[in-house]
């Protein structure tokens, strides 16, 4: 439904709403701030700027103890591009092990990613897609304080989300397909860094030291195929495994144009 909320009375209605419920804040983030007691957006604004750039780093503390405030500089937009990109790979009927999901995963995380790159255009939404083999399929994401676009950080979030499908349905123990997808994708986003603050998603936070590494390994990746052809170079688990474990026939199916 719709929500009017009165000028004037912007803050007496946000302060009294659950953390949660901020965009841009994800699971991870929620469970560090509930660690110094902060549950709502109003003990969110209340609490010391410093305190939130020690927890959470300079970039995701600065933006929401700024949105906590009702300050949000962004541009409302009625006419955008697409906002998404992704990948699926058909595995016909495979044991859901390891050995066929990890490379699967990371294949797709690098066709995606690479893609991201190419467009300068990072996102904040994982999700991936479960299908088994009577076809019923499953779906999970998870929303980033920071947009990513490295593969090896896609490929680990996504491998996250695909155990925790696999945790909650323990019978089944085939797939039949496996689907990656990024959105809320950022038009023009200026990464912030990061304190080492010895986290233990450290190289996950696109801002910190490993972080930047990943991406700066991407890049250099995306430069050597962009002169000698996709093949070139790749990920050793993907040159290994992928060949075996996703078709080729099956690679571009339903990908998203950004």
């Amino acid at each position: 439904g719709l929500v009017v909320v009165d000028p004037g009375s912007e803050l007496a209605f946000l302060h009294d709403l659950p953390v949660g419920l901020m965009w841009g804040l994800g699971p991870a983030t929620r469970a560090r701030l509930a660690e110094i007691g902060v549950e709502t957006i109003g003990q969110l604004a209340r609490t010391h700027s410093g305190a939130l750039t020690r927890l959470l780093g300079p970039a995701a503390g600065e933006k929401l103890a700024a949105l906590s405030w009702n300050r949000d500089p962004r541009k409302l937009e009625t006419h955008s591009r697409a906002h998404s990109a992704g990948a699926q790979s058909a595995l016909g009927q495979k044991p859901a092990v390891a050995r066929i999901i990890v490379p699967t995963l990371l294949h797709l995380a690098d066709r995606v990613a690479s893609r991201l790159r190419a467009k300068a255009r990072p996102g904040r939404t994982v999700t991936v897609r479960v299908r088994f083999a009577d076809l019923s399929a499953v779906t999970r994401s998870i929303t980033l304080d920071q947009p990513i676009s490295a593969t090896a950080m896609l490929a680990e979030i996504a491998g996250d989300l695909v155990r925790g499908v696999l945790a909650d349905n323990p019978h089944e123990r085939t797939i039949s397909l496996l689907a990656i997808s990024v959105s809320y994708l950022e038009e023009s986003f200026e990464l912030q860094l990061e304190l080492p603050l010895g986290l233990a998603d450290e190289k996950r936070r696109p801002g910190t030291r490993k972080g930047l590494a990943r991406f700066d390994a991407d890049r250099a990746i995306d430069k050597i195929r962009e002169r000698f052809g996709k093949q070139a170079v790749g990920y050793g688990t993907v040159a290994l495994e992928a060949a075996r474990s996703v078709p080729d026939e099956f690679r571009e199916l339903a990908e998203k144009e950004l």
